[in-house]
């Protein structure tokens, strides 16, 4: 008998131990709970959500032809604006090929120039010392460098050698005023190439060719008759 009354004291402390801890937990949970939020967070989120979702606007690259062309004075930047980069190369080659041009006929202008020049001055004091019964053996000018050692007096009198210095002083400085010009060319070339480049930027050039035919008829008239024939258009 006390054996069951045991049992049945102990079934009824589990039952109220376990509605207290259901009792406790409710309570935190209602006293946790989580706040509203105050009235300036939800004017802004309210703002937000009655503004229409904006549609993001890609920026496309598109340059300027007069600005180009005035970053094309100096040589290449028209090419970097117009990102062209590729040409780069080619611009600045071509510059320094007509630079390397230029360089290589002036100097050797000025060299036969000179020696052309001396030559001419040591020929007349030649002919003065002769005149005078003596004979002159120098100083010479630049041209013995284009001569063998000691054949001065030889060479200084031939009047072949004189015209082969002046032929090539003519050369040089023609090939060195047509470098000049093909730098002016190129300079001219790559302006313009920087400003059509940017005219046609977004010129189509789509590989998209159509030929479309179509059957043709012209009436007739006073002075001619009428005439059938075939209609063509090629789209490009």
């Amino acid at each position: 008998m006390r054996h069951k009354i045991f049992v049945i004291f102990i079934i009824l402390c589990g039952c109220s131990w376990s509605g207290w801890a259901q009792v406790s937990v409710t309570e935190v949970r209602d006293t946790v709970g989580i706040a509203e939020p105050d009235s300036s967070v939800q004017a802004v989120l309210s703002a937000a959500e009655a503004q229409p979702q904006s549609q993001v606007k890609l920026h496309t690259f598109k340059p300027d032809p007069n600005r180009a062309l005035l970053y094309a004075l100096v040589p290449g930047l028209g090419q970097i604006y117009n990102k062209k980069y590729w040409k780069l190369p080619l611009v600045y080659g071509a510059f320094m090929g007509c630079m390397y041009a230029i360089t290589w006929n002036n100097k050797n202008y000025k060299d036969y120039s000179t020696a052309y020049f001396d030559i001419v001055e040591d020929y007349k004091l030649v002919l003065q010392a002769e005149q005078e019964g003596k004979e002159y053996t120098g100083p010479w000018g630049s041209w013995v460098n284009y001569v063998p050692s000691d054949r001065e007096t030889e060479y200084v009198k031939n009047t072949q050698f004189q015209d082969n210095l002046k032929r090539r002083k003519d050369y040089f400085r023609r090939y060195r005023d047509l470098s000049i010009i093909i730098t002016v060319g190129v300079y001219a070339i790559s302006m313009i190439d920087a400003y059509v480049d940017a005219q046609l930027f977004d010129f189509d050039i789509s590989p998209d060719l159509s030929l479309h035919w179509s059957p043709e008829v012209t009436p007739k008239t006073r002075a001619t008759s009428a005439s059938y024939g075939l209609n063509c258009s090629l789209k490009f």
